[in-house]
């Protein structure tokens, strides 16, 4: 998608100076030539998209299908941890824990699962914002809403069993391995995954 800016950006150009030249032509409006420069550079976007195999609803099909499942397994493990399921599965959890969080089924004391998870939530952040070259409103808009939700979920998981911490802070922490495996050059060649402009030979 990024690298197909340059190519949309170049197009767009002679699409309107073929529509103003047309537009003069039949004798259009400016509302009208608008009308035809935007309907024609849509399918312009969507033949580019399918030639290169990359429409940007695709990027999103992972949250439908992540996002659901984090809520469902949420809402397991408090079920779990309450006993609402089974009360010889709450008993087991009381007893599972590790470290500091022996009983899953109390929310952690010391605070360190829910820190951790806002620290780890805050870096997968700032690490979307400092791939953006060019920011747009919506764009600092939505990485500040991000922030806040990052330190809203420390308290949140100081409330919650202690298995929910546990749940969210690992599936936080692989989204952040994730992000940071996808940063490395050498990763991003042996994926075949093509350069782009705003990415660094020095990511780390």
């Amino acid at each position: 998608l990024e690298n197909l800016q340059p190519e949309i950006k170049t197009l767009a150009e002679r699409l309107r100076y073929e529509v103003s030249v047309r537009g003069k032509q039949l004798g259009w409006s400016e509302k009208v030539a608008r009308f035809h420069f935007k309907k024609n550079l849509r399918r312009i976007i969507t033949d580019l998209y399918i030639r290169d195999n990359c429409h940007p609803f695709k990027a999103t099909l992972l949250v439908w299908v992540q996002v659901p499942m984090w809520v469902c397994v949420s809402l397991a493990l408090r079920n779990c941890s309450v006993g609402a399921t089974d009360s010889g599965v709450q008993e087991e959890l009381s007893a599972g824990g590790a470290l500091w969080f022996t009983d899953l089924t109390a929310p952690d004391s010391t605070w360190i699962l829910p820190v951790a998870l806002g620290l780890v939530n805050l870096l997968i952040v700032e690490i979307f914002a400092s791939q953006k070259m060019e920011v747009s409103r919506f764009q600092k808009l939505a990485t500040n809403f991000f922030r806040v939700v990052s330190v809203v979920m420390i308290p949140v998981a100081a409330t919650v069993p202690s298995s929910m911490a546990l749940y969210w802070l690992s599936s936080s922490f692989m989204g952040l391995s994730h992000n940071l495996l996808l940063r490395s050059p050498t990763f991003r060649r042996l994926c075949c995954i093509p350069r782009t402009k705003s990415e660094s030979d020095t990511p780390y």
